[in-house]
């Protein structure tokens, strides 16, 4: 594997493999390689997991479901994306979202780029294939790094969508 910012291609397992949080991200495309225009990862994440509600004040998000199906809030909206659909997130507004059929697999642009920064700096190389066991996050550390990326954390994250019986 080999990036290279006069073009490159990568096999489906090649790019950097990062456990963050309770997640498997693969960054196929950072800053360094799209002079800063946009990051591009490949991501897993368990039933269940969802980030804290957040805002980004400079990158907009945008995910391509692959598998599972992601329940998401922006602003006062909310979506259930389910495998080939789409989701986009402005920057400046407060959003969130949980794996509510999972585990979930999906693709994510962030523009600009950084986001892969951040991720590689909370996270830790994966160990093996797969999800990392669930842990706590350190909230703290989380709220002072978002702070220096240009993220805010604004609530808590959301939970599963409560399932009807009958």
């Amino acid at each position: 594997m080999s990036f290279d910012a006069g073009g490159y291609a990568l096999g489906p397992q090649d790019g950097p493999h990062t456990w963050f949080l309770d997640t498997r991200m693969t960054v196929k495309a950072g800053g360094d390689q799209t002079g800063g225009a946009f990051t591009f990862l490949e991501w897993t994440a368990p039933l269940g997991f969802g980030p804290p509600r957040h805002v980004h004040h400079t990158e907009d998000e945008a995910f391509y479901l692959l598998e599972g199906q992601i329940t998401v809030e922006c602003g006062d909206r909310r979506w259930t994306v389910t495998p080939g659909g789409f989701v986009f997130l402005p920057h400046g507004i407060p959003h969130a979202f949980v794996v509510s059929e999972g585990p979930g697999r999906g693709l994510q642009i962030t523009s600009p780029a950084g986001f892969e920064r951040y991720i590689a700096e909370l996270g830790r190389p994966a160990e093996h294939d797969g999800l990392p066991e669930p842990s706590v996050p350190d909230v703290p550390l989380l709220v002072e790094a978002a702070a220096r990326y240009g993220h805010d954390l604004v609530g808590s994250p959301m939970s599963l969508p409560e399932v009807s019986t009958g």
